[in-house]
């Protein structure tokens, strides 16, 4: 939701230690199912934004606060949210505030922690097979683990049944290229293949952890390989509170060559997740934004899915979220059926092309959006629909 607010600015007022005041602007309430991240427009104030503080206006208490470009980010509370809250910037160096997100390479990843506990590793290195297995199915640029607040794993790679899934990954398996129909996702082809190509960014602070990465589609002829898609992928980490926090993801398509790279329907293909081993169909579940279940959702469209279970000796599990902009939104799913292989194994995607093409011309940028929510203990329908109004209607205040 956008607001365009009247603001003061100029040589206002000095406030004891706090610097000039700039601007001033309130953020009416809103409805919320836990903290709301909200973003400010900051181009038109006429100073250094790397000197400026953010206040309450009533307390004249801190809030910290991350830029993003021209833009700050902070967090309201579920409390905060149902009240009308006014603010004020001044041109004064932001308090230190105790930072629990950091970003690190480790082990051929860049892995996010708050505080000790690793929430999100991004492979960076080509991650090997286990002996005795095709190498083609070695690969790079997947997310592995995803872990709750808690530190319990959501995801897993390599099984024995499909040694080509890879945790939270997203390459497409029906393509038509300079004559040619390929398959990037299923590696034992030896079509294509989806690498990570280079670390354009990583940044940290109170608000938000983020990277930005290049992956490329390569095309493989025998010796030679091609790079036919460029993907650029950005990935921003918001913690809520001690049991949530938002993987938010923009993925921008651009052809590398130019030739069309064209996505022809097939029933799997883009955003997908393996979960954890530890689920089956007698302890975990799914529930789309249209009511459908484990035993119906395949197929159908949903702007949201949730895919929560036992984990250990609690529980936890994730709200996959689907940007309104996206392609063939609401999307198409695919949902593995309740008897994958006997026990019930877990396989989630959001799968734009499932019912029709989608062409990406030399040129041009397309780009896809989604969110997980990830959380300890259990989320209802309701929590997952004021998740996804959130995601689909941002609080942005254009000053």
């Amino acid at each position: 939701m956008k607001f365009i607010l009247t603001l003061t600015f100029g040589c206002l007022l000095n406030l004891a230690g706090q610097g000039q005041k700039l601007a001033e602007f309130s953020v009416p309430p809103h409805e919320a199912v836990g903290p709301l991240i909200v973003t400010a427009d900051l181009s038109k104030i006429p100073a250094d934004l790397h000197q400026i503080s953010l206040v309450k206006k009533d307390s004249r208490e801190p809030v910290a606060f991350q830029l993003s470009g021209q833009k700050i980010v902070w967090k309201i509370s579920e409390k905060e949210a149902s009240q009308y809250l006014e603010y004020e910037i001044h041109h004064a160096l932001q308090k230190a505030i105790k930072n629990d997100l950091h970003v690190k390479k480790e082990e051929g990843q860049l892995a996010i922690y708050q505080n000790d506990t690793k929430l999100l590793g991004y492979q960076m290195d080509i991650k090997d097979v286990p002996a005795g297995v095709n190498p083609a199915f070695a690969r790079s640029g997947f997310i592995h683990p995803l872990n709750t607040p808690s530190g319990k794993r959501l995801t897993r790679i390599q099984p024995k049944d499909h040694y080509h899934h890879y945790g939270l990954w997203n390459p497409w398996t029906h393509v038509e290229y300079e004559g040619d129909t390929l398959d990037f996702w299923n590696l034992n082809k030896e079509e294509g293949t989806v690498r990570f190509a280079k670390l354009i960014y990583e940044t940290t602070g109170s608000v938000f952890s983020e990277y930005e990465v290049l992956q490329e589609h390569v095309v493989l002829h025998g010796d030679k390989k091609e790079v036919a898609l460029n993907e650029t992928q950005t990935v921003r980490l918001y913690p809520l509170n001690d049991h949530s926090y938002i993987a938010d993801f923009t993925i921008t398509y651009n052809c590398a060559t130019e030739s069309p790279f064209k996505i022809l329907e097939y029933r799997y293909a883009g955003f997908g997740w393996r979960t954890t081993e530890e689920w089956d169909n007698q302890n975990s579940t799914v529930l789309s934004s249209e009511g459908k279940t484990r035993k119906d959702a395949d197929g159908t469209t949903a702007r949201w899915c949730i895919v929560q279970g036992k984990l250990g000796t609690g529980n936890g599990g994730a709200i996959m979220l689907s940007h309104p902009q996206n392609y063939n939104h609401p999307e198409p799913l695919r949902i593995w059926p309740e008897n994958q292989y006997g026990r019930g194994d877990m396989f989630a995607n959001f799968a734009p092309t499932k019912t029709k093409d989608w062409t990406v011309e030399p040129g041009k940028n397309y780009t896809l959006r989604y969110q997980m929510l990830v959380f300890d203990g259990e989320m209802t329908a309701s929590q997952a629909e004021a998740a996804w109004q959130q995601f689909a209607k941002p609080i942005e205040i254009k000053l």
